[in-house]
């Protein structure tokens, strides 16, 4: 995965839960440009805010790593 693939993701599931970016933003606490940087697949944002926004739609996160996939 990469930042334009994650933006891809906050996007869609924002709208699918009928958010604005705005709404989105004071939810986790971070400012609409966060948002706006996020979903445009900015790939030099801090990833703690990025998980804050994740967990604030409701999203895992979970990470395979090589040993795991084979």
């Amino acid at each position: 995965m990469d930042s334009n693939a994650l933006g891809r993701i906050v996007r869609e599931e924002r709208k699918a839960q009928g958010l604005r970016q705005q709404e989105l933003a004071a939810a986790c606490g971070v400012g609409v440009r966060f948002i706006v940087d996020l979903e445009a697949g900015k790939p030099t944002l801090q990833l703690g805010k990025a998980l804050q926004v994740l967990a604030a739609l409701g999203c895992d996160v979970s990470i395979a790593t090589p040993a795991r996939i084979k």
